[in-house]
């Protein structure tokens, strides 16, 4: 037991180390470049929103444009979208919402750049489906097909981790800590299964058809209630933004026990849990934007990149203000009582009558249950990438299994590994980004003013 204890140890501090100074060099030095390499894509976000809710019913793809988009969404917006955030507050203090956002902003570029070549190295599977990502952009752009099989190997692992066990193990934990009534821990795992089973059987179709539903309300419910809760904090919202800017940069205390610890901590937290978050540069979301239907690759490109505009730029940033408002109000949260950033959350939402444990409970369902979706789908195309189309099935009953098992199984370890596979995952992919990158800026400056022009590329048949 001893020697499993500093397994696991080790384990947890390459964890931190990974996600700590190399993911943020690469990860958000890949952001400012592909920033930099696109001319500023970011200023294209709103024509990229208008994009999404744009059919292009007769170019190739197998779902639309905003179906694409929102089975990203629910992927990407998930629980990291508020216990992350809890954990980037606890910490690295308020000054961590700063640089999360800062994250989010940068991070357009690379979820944009991408998603471009995610489309436009894709392929058409032998059943006519459309097949892409950085597997596809490693074998058919730069000829480097071991690292496409890489990727996927390890985006098939992490999806059955992070994508999956996590998840509904997030769910049981807070039915069981926010529901009167007990509920056994199994039943929420069978109940769990046979949702996703429901779903994902049907493929990328059933799918993107339910995420285009739940993903739009889940968002708005989240959305409206931190809106309503920011509106009961009005009065320390100015102080609220003011400590996150400031402590952003400089070491402090303010209302409520937060400590700032300084630009460091507050930039390495901020950071690594924004790239967490969004998934920008990790070469999960391209995955779905090959599947849409799009005359071009840098249209769907523009609507991918909003996902990391909604995700961070939005969510991310509005639960951060709902927390240090609703803290620095609270003097009844204990500061030294509290143990993690999922703690500090529930304690902050709790403070809320009615409305906060409601917004928490209903959140953290629908978001991790949708990142269950949206991960069911990128784990099943890489299996196909790798053992063909008749793995798919074999695929889809293990995840089931997973989901099942996750609520009764200690995931603590299982959460670490996922979290290092992550890491390796974004290596190949931003390999992909980084040399490709002359493609991307080249025929980013053309389509930019041919936007509705359709790319006549054929558009290769595989046999898998």
């Amino acid at each position: 037991m001893e020697f499993l204890g500093t397994v696991v140890g080790l384990i947890e501090r390459f964890d931190g180390f990974l996600w700590g100074i190399p993911m943020i060099v690469l990860l958000l030095g890949t952001h400012i470049f592909m920033t930099v390499r696109t001319g500023f894509i970011q200023r294209k976000t709103f024509t990229g929103v208008r994009l999404s809710v744009t059919r292009d019913p007769d170019s190739p793809g197998d779902v639309s444009q905003f179906q694409a988009l929102t089975t990203a969404l629910a992927s990407t917006i998930g629980t990291g979208n508020i216990i992350g955030v809890g954990t980037a507050i606890f910490m690295g203090g308020p000054g961590a919402v700063f640089w999360c956002w800062i994250t989010g902003v940068f991070g357009i570029a690379t979820k944009y750049a991408e998603s471009f070549i995610a489309v436009k190295y894709r392929v058409k599977t032998a059943d006519g489906k459309m097949q892409g990502g950085a597997m596809y952009a490693l074998e058919r752009g730069l000829r480097m097909k071991w690292l496409g099989i890489l990727f996927a190997v390890l985006a098939v692992v992490a999806s059955f981790g992070i994508g999956c066990g996590t998840q509904i193990n997030a769910i049981a934990e807070v039915i069981e800590n926010n529901v009167p009534v007990p509920v056994p821990t199994l039943a929420i795992g069978i109940v769990g299964g046979i949702l996703t089973a429901i779903v994902i059987i049907g493929g990328i179709k059933s799918i993107a058809s339910v995420c285009e539903k739940l993903v739009p309300l889940m968002a708005v419910f989240y959305v409206v209630g931190c809106v309503a809760i920011l509106i009961v904090n009005r009065d320390y919202l100015g102080a609220a933004l003011a400590a996150i800017v400031k402590m952003a940069f400089v070491p402090g205390a303010v209302a409520g026990g937060l400590v700032g610890r300084g630009i460091m901590m507050a930039a390495q937290y901020g950071v690594a849990r924004g790239l967490f978050s969004n998934e920008s540069g990790m070469g999960s979301a391209p995955l779905v934007a090959s599947a849409a239907q799009t005359r071009n690759p840098v249209r769907q490109a523009l609507v991918s990149a909003t996902g990391t505009f909604w995700d961070t730029v939005v969510v991310c940033a509005m639960t951060g203000l709902v927390l240090v408002s609703t803290i620095m109000k609270n003097p009844d949260i204990n500061m030294d009582s509290i143990a993690n950033g999922g703690q500090l959350t529930t304690a902050a939402f709790s403070q809320i009558p009615v409305l906060g444990p409601v917004i928490l409970v209903v959140g953290i369902i629908t978001f991790a249950w949708s990142t269950i979706l949206g991960w069911s789908y990128y784990g099943e195309r890489c299996a196909q990438y790798l053992w063909g189309g008749k793995s798919t099935l074999i695929y889809k009953i293990i995840f089931v299994a997973v989901v099942v098992v996750g609520p009764v199984i200690d995931l603590n370890l299982v959460w670490t590994i996922s979290d290092i596979l992550n890491a390796f995952m974004a290596v190949p992919n931003l390999v992909a980004v980084l040399l490709l990158s002359g493609v991307i800026a080249k025929d980013t400056k053309y389509y930019l003013s041919h936007l509705d022009e359709v790319d006549t590329t054929e558009i290769p048949v595989v046999d898998r």
